[in-house]
This record gives structure tokens, sequence and C-alpha cells, in this order.
């Protein structure tokens, strides 16, 4: 039984939206609103941040069900500078299975640069017998349109909505950078943790941005999580981290009055005993946490 737009709506986590176009699914974790500001800072600062709003980093799909068997077939795109990606499925809290596009048995210890294929995947999961609860961990690193998601004919499908939502902003280790299965990213486990969605607003790469935080959701978060630091102190003065993580916890404040709102400071970067404008890297975390008072 192949799954329809409304059944695909009712069992998806972590999506703002999600259209049918051409009869494939496109999930979106960013409002048209947040893409424009993205698109209009991309084609000025020639980076990348607007294509990696299209990855589906935070994204999944949960629910109960007695089929058998769970069949995906997915288009994948690049959405970030990494290539590799994986689906996870989880039947009672177990993983399974994965749908990647790597083995690791060949992968090196530095694997994050290595080449892989995109495009056309699929596969036919085996789930057991009798009702259980299935969870699909979309991958961070990549765009993936869903081209079909099909259970067994007759069996049923309940979705399954955690209790609270988590709204998180950040870099690239918030998006999932570098890890080989989603359901790893330090966010995604602490969503767990919290019984909360998990609405990923992450960008590698990215800095306090401040325009960001002034745009609002659709929905109110429970939590939420601010990861931002290290490479603001690669690239801009001590002023102007101060100043643009002021702003940014402001608009966040002034949108979500109600919501606990959780800053983490950057702990470790490679070369965090260079020298910078911005000052010593051991000195960030007290000037982020002088703008959260």
């Amino acid at each position: 039984m192949k799954l329809n737009l409304s059944q695909v709506r009712d069992i998806t986590t972590g999506a703002v939206r999600i259209e049918e176009i051409d009869n494939e699914f496109h999930f979106y974790r960013f409002t048209k609103c947040q893409e424009k500001l993205y698109l209009d800072r991309s084609n000025d600062k020639k980076n990348d941040f607007y294509a990696k709003t299209f990855s589906i980093s935070g994204v999944q799909m949960r629910f109960r069900t007695n089929s058998q068997t769970l069949f995906l077939n997915v288009d994948t795109v690049k959405g970030s500078s990494r290539r590799y990606f994986s689906f996870e499925v989880f039947v009672n809290g177990k993983r399974i299975d994965t749908l990647k596009n790597f083995s690791e048995s060949e992968l090196s210890e530095n694997y994050t640069n290595l080449e892989f294929s995109l495009g056309n995947f699929s596969k036919t999961f085996c789930l057991g017998e009798d009702e259980k609860e299935v969870c699909i961990y979309f991958p961070w690193s990549v765009k993936a349109i869903l081209k079909e998601i099909g259970i067994d004919d007759g069996s049923f499908i309940k979705p399954v909505k955690p209790r609270k939502k988590i709204l998180c902003f950040g870099d690239s280790i918030t998006q999932g950078y570098d890890v080989l299965y989603p359901s790893n990213k330090y966010a995604t486990k602490l969503a767990n943790i919290l019984d909360a969605e998990e609405y990923n607003k992450a960008i590698g790469g990215e800095v306090f941005f401040p325009e960001l935080a002034k745009t609002r959701e659709d929905f109110e978060p429970d939590y939420i999580t601010v990861a931002y630091g290290t490479n603001d102190w690669n690239k801009c003065t001590k002023e102007e981290l101060a100043h643009n993580c002021k702003a940014f916890l402001y608009n966040l404040s002034n949108n979500y009055p109600n919501a606990k709102i959780f800053v983490i400071t950057p702990i470790w970067r490679k070369d965090m005993n260079e020298s910078r404008p911005c000052g010593d890297f051991k000195d960030l975390g007290a000037l982020i946490q002088k703008q959260a008072v």
C-alpha cells in the first residue's frame, strides 16, 4: 500500500511543510521566509547556505503499524559539503536496518571528504510480525525526495507524535556534521530524551544571524537551543560577535517569551590556539554568556 500525502504528513515530524510535486514528496525544515533570507545572503556572500536549507536534518517519520515490511524509494541531492547519507529504520527503539550510500568496511579514518554517489536509492525493510512502533530517521546531509513509501496491503498506520517541540539553532555540529547516522546527532539525542519533536534550523558554517531569529514559526516551541560562536570567532571581531549574539537572543525572546532558551557555547576547534581579531578562543564562552543574561 503506497502512502498518500495526507498519511505522509500525519506521520512526519520536524518538517515545517511537505509538498507533493509530480507524485513525489518534498520535505522542508525552513519556512519560505527563512529560505528567502538565505537565498539573499548566499547571493551577497557567495556561500552555499541556501543549498543547505534543503537538507532534511531533524525530519523523521514515526508511526505504529502491523505491517511486516516497509518500502522506501528516494532521490538524493547534495544538501551539505558531505556526500554520505543514511536513512535509519528503528523498530520499538532498536535500529534494524539502513538505506545508505556507503559501506563502513570501506571507510577511511578521515571519511568526511570522501565522494559517494547520490541519486536514486530504494530498499524493502523487514519490520517483523505483530504491532510495533517504527521510526525513520532522515539524513542530515542531503536533500532527499521521497518517491514512494509503502507498507503491506491491509495493514494499518497510526501517527506517533512527541509531547513537546524543540527548536534547534546552530552551525555544523547542530546540523549533524559528521555523524554517519542521523540518530547520533546531539540535537536528535536531546530531542528524544525530552520527548520533543526536533525542528532543526542549523546550517554548517553559520554565525549568529539576527534576521533568522526575527522570523517566526507557526508553532510554539517548548525548548530552544542556540549553538553558534565557533564560526563567529573565526570570522568576526569581538564587537560584531557580541552585537549579533545579543540581537539574535533578543529576537528569539521576543518571538517565544514562554520557551525555555538554552545557549550552548563552543568548547573546541582544531585551530583554537591560533590568534583571531575576536580574541582568544578560551574567552569565547564567557563573551557569549555575557550577552545571554
